[in-house]
Order: C-alpha cells, then structure tokens, then sequence
C-alpha cells in the first residue's frame, strides 16, 4: 500500500492587537526599574525588526492567552465553511510558551474550539522547531492514512515573559548589592527580539480541487545536542559547568530574585555555532535528495535576527550552491519574532500573496538555538 500524498490546503494567522513599533515597546513592556533599557537600541539595530505584536494592552495588562489566539487562528481558516471545521480528526500545536505547564497547550486550544468535537491532540513542545514537529505529526498521521484532514498550529505569547514586572524583583536585589542596577544582557536582549501570534494549516491527502496547495515532499529534524550545551533556555538558569539547572532546584524565593521564568540566551554560543550546524545539515539534505539551488524557486529561513542573514546566505553558498536574495521570502521586519509560528507565518503569507505558480518549490529551514536544533522541508506549489 502506497502512502499518501500531502497537501497544506490553506493557511492563517492571527495577531493580537495592533502593531508595535520600535519607540513604543516600552508603553507595552515596562522599565525595568523605571530605567530605559541600555541594550535597546543595539539589539533592534542589529535584528532589522520594525514592527511586532504583543498580547498586552499598554501598561502590560493582558488581552489574549496563547490557547485563545491559537484557536482564533484556527476559526479563521473555516471563515467561509464554518462546518468544515467538523472534518478535522487531528489538531497538532506547537509552541514554546504555553499558558501554564499543564494541561497542555494543544488541549487548552482545542478548548476554545469546541464546535470541532472530540479529536486527538497532540502538543510537541521545544522552541522554534516546536511548530514544525506539530506540522510533522500531521504530515506523517495524512501520509500514513491515521487521518484524512488535520490541523497544525505554530503560536506564541512571549510578551507576558518580557514585562518589566517579571523582573523588578531581581533588579531590586541587584540594587541592594551594586550601583548598577541592569538586568543581564542574556535577560534584556530577548525584550526586545520575540513578538505574539498565532497561524494554522488546514491539511488534508488531497489538493484542492481549485486554487493552490501546498504538496509537502518531505519534513526533517536534527538536533546536535548531544555535543552543544544550551544556549536558550526559561524556567532553569545555567551553571558555570555548562549545565542547566531547573527552577524545581531553586526556592520560591530564588525564583523571583533570580527571574528564573524570564527568557534567556547566551549569546556567545548563539552567534559562533546556530548558522554554521544548519549549514553541517543542508550539505547531507542537499546530496542525499539530489537538490540543488537551481531547483529552489523560494527559501523560507526562519531567522531571528536580520544579523544572521547574510551568514545563513554565506553558508549555503558553501554548502548549497548559493540561492541568491531575490528567492529570499522573510518577514520578519514586520511580525516580528515569532517563534514558533514563524514559519507558518511566512508561508501563510506568500501562500495568500498571489505570487505562487504551480510547479515552484519552496524550501524551509528552521533554526532552534535551545539546544542546537533545526528542522527543514520541501513543498511544491500544485
């Protein structure tokens, strides 16, 4: 029995609220310690992002969970046929914010949804690569015949990590013990790199019978963290031997003096080894599929930072045969960071931009810096 094919049928997305620009940040995140950030200004220069959303009001408050925009995502993709949305027998959601550590992310979604009916959940978990895991269980649950039609979600709500108030208690403590009172770059640089949203594909075995889909030809995952210590981590902070220690080691005090729910990264370790491991990879995906650059018609590269993008074009330039800017599609100046979701919400963009021809290939590459991870796929326009 031949497995199936495997189609994204359609694509959305849903951002809280209205865009954020680059001086207004602060309205929406807080001073720490009623002080301007020092590393501002370095860390949006470098990252090229201008606009980005956030789940908050001014002054912080809340306006949406990660499970409500997820789900909103969803609805969106049955806007014109709201009683399709009853064909779905899998709903697959990934993210590396959720809510609460339980119940998981995929079932407070699915919560939200309750007109789709009882169906599997499942919820991988990790940081940028957690939205294109959710997108393989699916891929792989079609290809085997599990299901016909399945939804996968990439989302995240990081805002409610970047508040001021999640850190005031570490920069009073710094206070009592220095006249510097700043909390570490490895803590602030991440305030003003990561953004909100939430994006889904509607997939099914089949195309649609008018307009595009998206065939996926394949989906692939390394992780080298068998031989890289970890590089961005929440909910744990990092030893001086390179271990993480996690926060069900630290007292409730120490939590909140050191904020050890807040996002952090180390940016050391980020910059020497995140672009030149997912050249290592291109160069075994490219000669065991036979590819080269001149079978690429769009690269899709989830990058942080618009730092990296001329590292990830020099590497695959090496490793690749170069693909040249114009086959480029990235936005990320104007969503912002998004995570998980980001690379959903490239494609959701260019799939509903009117440019895609059939026959074109697509390329995504999915960085994770956690611990060193990275997925890729292939689709074809059909």
């Amino acid at each position: 029995m031949s497995a199936n094919e495997v189609y994204i049928n359609s694509t959305s997305a849903f951002f809280p609220n209205e865009p954020v620009a680059n001086d207004d940040m602060e309205a929406y995140l807080g001073y720490i310690d009623n002080k301007p950030s020092k590393s501002k200004k370095i860390v949006l220069r470098n990252n090229g992002i201008i606009n980005r959303y956030y789940a908050l009001e001014k002054g912080g408050k809340s306006t949406h969970t990660n499970a409500q925009m997820t789900a909103l995502a969803v609805k969106e993709l049955f806007k014109n046929d709201p009683e399709k949305i009853k064909e779905i027998e899998l709903l697959s959601c990934g993210t590396s914010s959720p809510d609460q550590m339980m119940p998981s992310h995929g079932v407070m979604a699915h919560g939200w949804l309750p007109e789709i009916g009882p169906i599997e959940v499942v919820s991988p978990s990790g940081v940028c690569c957690a939205g294109m895991h959710a997108l393989k269980y699916a891929y792989l649950a079609i290809k085997t015949g599990d299901v016909k039609h399945a939804i996968a979600t990439g989302s995240e709500r990081f805002s409610g990590l970047l508040v001021s108030d999640v850190f005031e208690e570490e920069v009073q403590k710094i206070k009592e013990l220095s006249e510097n009172p700043y909390i570490a770059f490895q803590k602030d640089f991440l305030r003003w790199m990561l953004s909100d949203g939430a994006s889904a594909f509607l997939m099914s075995d089949k195309p649609n019978p008018e307009g595009l889909s998206l065939r996926i030809e394949w989906i692939e995952g390394v992780s080298y963290a068998n031989e890289m210590e970890t590089c961005m981590y929440m909910g744990g902070d990092k030893q001086a031997d390179g271990t993480l220690k996690g926060f069900m080691d630290y007292t409730p005090e120490e939590i909140m003096t050191k904020s050890i729910f807040s996002v952090k990264q180390d940016i050391g370790l980020l910059s020497d080894n995140i672009v030149p491991l997912g050249g290592k990879k291109i160069k075994e995906i490219f000669e065991k599929k036979g590819l080269t650059a001149e079978d690429i018609d769009y690269f899709l590269p989830h990058i942080s930072s618009d730092f990296f993008k001329s590292k990830i074009y020099d590497l695959v330039q090496i490793y690749g045969g170069g693909i040249p800017y114009e086959k480029w599609f990235i936005n990320l100046y104007t969503v912002g960071n998004v995570g998980a979701a980001s690379v959903y919400l490239m494609i959701n963009e260019l799939f509903n931009n009117g440019t895609l021809k059939k026959g074109e290939k697509i390329l995504l590459l999915v960085p994770e810096s956690s611990r060193f991870s990275y997925m890729y796929a292939m689709l074809t326009v059909c």
